[in-house]
């Protein structure tokens, strides 16, 4: 067995509890963590996101909602302080491209995002690190015209795009 990294030989000897909290931080499905954790131990980084993968080709709509609940708004500051306090510097880094959006910009995330929920149920997810809020805007505002299940799918790819990301920063690649 080889260990690349000593973040994923911490993972792989993390207790059962342990590595549930610090997968669940990676994706908030619980299906998808409790498929990751039987492929405990990784014999390298490549077995993880091979193993994430093909837990991913298990969700179900069900499981990518409990997903997408995880997250908070884009650019829902508040949210981020409070309810996700356990991702709050990643998702905080992730959108950073808020921070220096213009009122106005702001004002249509806000109004976008509650009009994507009302629509689709679920909040508008994109894997938003290095996106402006321009950028996030475009693609709120181009997606909202999507049917449901193409929106569930191109939530879903970018809620996997998240993880993997998540994925390298708990492993601190």
């Amino acid at each position: 067995m080889t260990i690349e990294n000593s973040a994923l030989e911490k993972l792989n000897s993390a207790s059962e509890g342990a590595a549930w909290d610090e997968l669940l931080r990676c994706c908030g499905a619980s299906k998808w963590v409790l498929n990751v954790m039987s492929g405990r131990p990784f014999t390298d980084i490549k077995a993880l996101f091979a193993r994430s993968d093909e837990a991913f080709q298990t969700l179900t709509r069900t499981d990518w909602l409990e997903a997408f609940a995880h997250h908070p708004k884009i650019g829902d500051i508040e949210s981020l302080r409070s309810k996700f306090a356990t991702t709050r510097t990643w998702a905080g880094n992730e959108q950073a491209g808020t921070s220096a959006a213009s009122e106005a910009t702001l004002e249509a995330l806000a109004q976008g995002n509650t009009d994507y929920e009302d629509k689709f149920g679920f909040i508008f997810i994109i894997c938003a690190t290095g996106k402006s809020a321009d950028e996030m805007l475009a693609a709120l505002r181009a997606r909202v015209g999507n049917d449901e299940e193409t929106e569930l799918l191109n939530a879903a790819e970018q809620q996997k795009q998240i993880t993997n990301l998540r994925l390298r920063k708990l492993l601190e690649l």
